[in-house]
């Protein structure tokens, strides 16, 4: 009897508990993430802090970064940055794929803007790499995500593998103007392809009216 006791009380607890939402995240190529960014910038963190937000209803974490290189948009200086979740006191907000920020790191962020807001990450952790320096050649390293995908085949995320490795830092800066310039081209052709449509659209219904 005590042991059906314990099962009921589960069950009724299990019942009062309210649903939790879940955060889905779909991974997208380099492409995709710095076609989408407003501005890509590299820099150093030089604060953390959490707040309350929308009337203390959920937590929020500013980042600020040194700015120290530009690769897309005007951000110059300090940029603070909102990333979902944080801690406050002893309450603890997480949300599902946030990366978390050390002052002193060195990232690239890959950022979405809608004024007068602050800055927000593009994709949450996917918008993240961190900057680091090897210690035998001392080159420039930059890691990417784990959820980065490529756009031409299905990745498999594994320990150890080679493709999803570092890359130096001017091996990365090359992707990244590689695939804004990629996506300048395709935008030109498809403006193209459209003023060609509006062209023809008018012959054609000129050539009816004869």
């Amino acid at each position: 009897m005590r042991y059906k006791h314990v099962i009921a009380s589960v069950a009724l607890v299990a019942a009062l508990v309210p649903p939790v939402s879940a955060t889905v995240l779909l991974p997208g190529d380099l492409g995709d993430i710095a076609r989408a960014a407003s501005a890509i910038v590299r820099g150093t963190v030089v604060d953390v802090r959490s707040d309350w937000a929308d009337s203390r209803r959920r937590v929020e974490t500013i980042v600020t970064l040194q700015v120290s290189e530009s690769l897309k948009g005007e951000m110059r200086g300090l940029v603070s940055v909102k990333v979902p979740g944080g801690v406050i006191g002893r309450y603890r907000s997480v949300t599902i794929g946030a990366p978390s920020f050390r002052p002193g790191e060195e990232v690239v962020l890959f950022l979405g803007a809608q004024a007068p807001a602050l800055p927000y990450l593009i994709g949450l952790g996917q918008g993240v790499f961190r900057v680091q320096r090897d210690a035998r050649s001392g080159a420039t390293l930059v890691t990417p995500p784990a959820l980065l995908s490529d756009p031409v085949r299905t990745l498999r995320v594994t320990r150890g593998d080679p493709s999803r490795g570092p890359m130096t830092l001017p091996q990365f800066a090359g992707k990244v103007r590689a695939a804004l310039a990629a996506g300048s081209r395709d935008q030109r052709a498809l403006q193209r392809e459209g003023d060609r449509g509006t062209v023809r659209e008018p012959d054609r219904l000129i050539k009816k009216s004869q």
